[in-house]
């Protein structure tokens, strides 16, 4: 059973840990730390086996670094890269304190050990995590390298500092790969010294926050990056899974592979047995080729005996919810102020509405794949994958080995936007590479993963408002009904509140928002239809991909009936007091901030401005994630509507965004235009639905994600700041789609509360409102 570490890695930074640091040299180069990982891989090659450790030791220290004697910078990354240049941002933050050359510098992706502690990427939680453990990793190498530089120079230590990758003092100097090579590097810091150990100012840094060269560009450029998809070993058979009706509860009858057996290269056709219940009615195709496997299991014909879940559909699940919402006693209440009926009770105006959001599939470029090799007792999985340790002791039980004798080889991703979050993938390839006896690369095709995917969760919300007699807001309730794929997943993950009762904090996160609505109540309800009838995933925003939808369309509903200006009556509510005050070390200036880039990407949009015929703005903000970590986001969507069709045209985006200290300015630009892109797509284009327990889409012929002919202008700014770095990763993608409802609105006043946006939808409102 997977077990979190000491420190709720959802709530805190990484910690440097008891041990300290230690600081050693010896033959091959100078480590800073305190483990070591090897790489296997090698332009996909994959090797029979880990090459084995040297016995000398290497001036490593631990996870984050080592320098070798010529002085080239190997930075280790436990981080998965998925194009969010997340390597490039970590090295540069060790690389910023220990006043590295950039030019030497490159990166390792490790595989899974123990030392590197929780493996995970998501949640925007990389670079927040990760700023001040690497920083402080730095500055201890730089410190060891500029005394020992002191001693060899014959220098005293006050005499001397680092510069790009050499030490200078009193006229002289010396490289870092000359101290690794020529010095007797040893020092040890406990955790006490690391923290006292004075960081650079944001003043003194040099590369943080600079255009410079991101490393892991050049290898995707000209081909020489490794994906999961590219990994292969000698004597390796390949698979492709025939997937059962339902998620949960399908049971194999019958298997006829006769017409199989004419494809040349077929092998045979099995239904997986599963401890760990990954993948209940899964039928493996193995042949020695892809090509055999594609076409042998096209002609496979598989019986099944079907799960409960095989006659639910979308609007069973939306019924589902709604049936929830009305019950009060359901649920957890994740913010629950006194008063909050009293001031409903004595309300001169109150306001109710409902919001839905669809089923939404990931359908990330890379199909979901796995290769599983065993070597001497233990299983070598190689993937891509985004949380190495939460599918490790679930790897382990399917092949009822220990967990440490599971190890997950890291590959770049071929996008995953939450995907690789989930593992699942994994299981099928070592079950069927352990029932063949050799190993076994499981590829799945665009239907195949579409239909296996841990699809992001239809939502049901119920907000209201109540206005007291002077008509200031006096009370706010807000109400969602979703799958939880914490609680399908990682049930340990699961938060309470203050009555015991468990929720999903990616389920709800982004309804406990930063407005002062005089007594609040937050209330998240687990669709236990959903839970079961698939698997509920994490997709890029999480749960403010919803709960941000209704919160930010409601605030516009809410500024008509106040017959306030929906940006005026945003600004009134950011008063930065109370619990919205903020706090150091995230949020210090609370909703102040947010009121801040409101304010300015209004000033940029020209808010206010008379638009065209049939063309609106609308207004959005969100703080991203999680209150402890918020990333202050606020956009402005232009839009056209058509008339005749009701096809609403995004023109432009105007975006901007406070992430605090900004690590790498050219990936933080590309993750906010890829996260305001991907916001289009979901508010105007994705969304599929549940029919007979499968999504009804798996194929890009009629999942229609953004198309480059739809690409509206960007406009987007980051305010300049010295606090503390948060996440970039999904913040961007959270205030697009409210934008966008409220400049249809805005334009021809029709008001949409469900996502995607259809034109079906655009055309009802404008009915309602007799516009047409």
């Amino acid at each position: 059973m997977f077990k979190l570490p000491k420190e709720n890695s959802a709530a805190h930074p990484s910690s440097l840990g008891r041990r300290g640091f230690l600081i050693a040299a010896a033959g091959t180069g100078f480590t800073l730390a305190f483990l070591r990982a090897d790489s296997s891989l090698a332009a996909g090659k994959v090797s029979p086996a880990p090459p084995k450790q040297s016995a000398a030791p290497v001036f490593d220290p631990s996870i984050w670094f080592k320098i070798e004697r010529d002085g080239m910078i190997t930075v280790n990354i436990a981080k998965a890269e998925m194009g969010q240049h997340i390597g490039t941002a970590l090295a540069r933050i060790v690389a910023e304190e220990l006043e590295a050359d950039w030019s030497k510098v490159r990166l390792h992706y490790v595989d899974t050990d123990p030392k590197w502690g929780l493996m995970v990427t998501g949640g925007s939680w990389s670079v927040w995590q990760n700023f001040d453990p690497l920083s402080r990793a730095g500055a201890a190498g730089r410190l060891a390298l500029v005394e020992e530089g002191a001693r060899l120079l014959r220098v005293p230590v006050s005499a001397c500092h680092a510069r790009l990758g050499v030490v200078h003092g009193r006229g002289r100097s010396i490289s870092y790969g000359d101290i690794v090579r020529r010095g007797k590097l040893a020092r040890q810091y406990t955790p006490g010294q690391l923290q006292a150990i004075v960081l650079k100012t944001p003043r003194q840094r040099s590369l943080i926050g600079q255009n410079v060269q991101a490393l892991d560009i050049p290898a995707k450029i000209n081909g020489t990056a490794v994906y999961g998809i590219d990994a292969q070993v000698d004597g390796m058979l390949y698979a492709r899974p025939k997937i059962p009706p339902t998620r949960y509860g399908s049971k194999v009858v019958s298997i006829d592979d006769s017409a199989a057996k004419k494809v040349q290269g077929y092998l045979r056709s099995f239904a997986l047995q599963d401890p760990s219940g990954t993948v209940p009615g899964w039928v493996m195709v193995v042949a020695e080729t892809y090509a055999a496997a594609m076409r042998a299991a096209d002609l496979v014909q598989v019986k099944w005996r079907a799960g409960a879940a095989a006659h639910v559909s979308e609007q069973d699940i939306v019924n589902y919810a709604t049936k929830q919402l009305a019950d009060t006693s359901l649920g957890a209440r994740v913010v629950d102020d006194d008063g909050v009926e009293q001031a409903f009770k004595d309300a001169s105006l109150q306001l109710e509405r409902h919001y839905t959001t669809s089923t939404v599939l990931h359908f990330q470029l890379e199909p979901v794949n796995a290769l599983a090799q065993e070597i001497d007792g233990v299983w070598h999985i190689h993937a891509g994958n985004q949380w190495q340790s939460l599918i490790l002791p679930v790897l382990a039980q399917a092949l009822k080995v220990p967990e440490s004798k599971v190890m997950l080889h890291t590959y770049l991703l071929g996008g995953a936007f939450g995907r690789r979050l989930n593992g699942d993938y994994c299981v099928p390839a070592a079950l069927a590479a352990q029932a063949v006896g050799r190993p076994v690369k499981m590829i799945c095709t665009r239907a195949d993963d579409a239909r296996f995917d841990s699809p992001r969760s239809p939502s049901v919300q119920h907000v209201r408002m109540a206005f007291d007699d002077a008509g200031k807001v006096s009370a706010m309730v807000h109400e969602a009904s979703a799958g939880w794929p914490t609680q399908a997943m990682i049930p340990a993950f699961l938060a309470k509140d203050k009555q015991g009762h468990p929720y999903d904090p990616f389920a709800i996160a982004g309804a406990d928002h930063w407005y002062t609505v005089g007594a609040q109540r937050v209330r998240a309800v687990s669709n236990d239809l959903a839970n079961s009838s698939f698997r509920p995933g994490w997709l890029r925003s999480v749960g403010p991909g919803w709960t941000n939808w209704a919160v930010e369309s409601f605030m516009d509903e809410a500024a008509q009936a106040a017959k306030v200006d929906p940006l005026a009556f945003r600004l009134s509510l950011l008063q930065a007091t109370g619990r919205n005050a903020g706090s150091a070390p995230n949020a210090v200036g609370g909703a102040a901030r947010l009121a801040h880039v409101l304010q300015r990407v209004a000033d940029k949009a020209g808010w206010g401005t008379a638009m065209p015929p049939d063309t609106g703005l609308g207004i959005a903000a969100t703080f991203g994630q999680e209150r402890d970590m918020p990333t202050w986001t606020a956009c402005v969507a232009r839009v056209k509507v058509d008339r005749s069709t009701c096809m609403v045209k995004v023109e432009k985006l105007f975006m901007v965004i406070d992430a605090g200290s900004i690590v790498d300015p050219d990936g933080a630009l590309a993750q906010a235009e890829g996260g305001a892109l991907w916001g289009v797509s979901m508010a105007l284009h994705e969304g599929t639905a549940f029919l007979n327990g499968e999504v009804k889409d798996t194929n890009l012929n009629t999942y229609t994600p953004l198309r480059m002919a739809d690409v509206p202008e960007l406009d987007i700014e980051f305010v300049a700041s010295t606090a503390t770095a948060t996440g970039m990763g999904e913040p961007p993608t959270t205030a697009v789609a409210p934008a966008i409802g409220n400049a249809i609105f805005a334009a021809v006043a029709s008001r949409v509360r469900h996502l995607p946006i259809r034109p079906e939808a655009v055309l009802k409102g404008l009915d309602r409102h007799g516009a047409v």
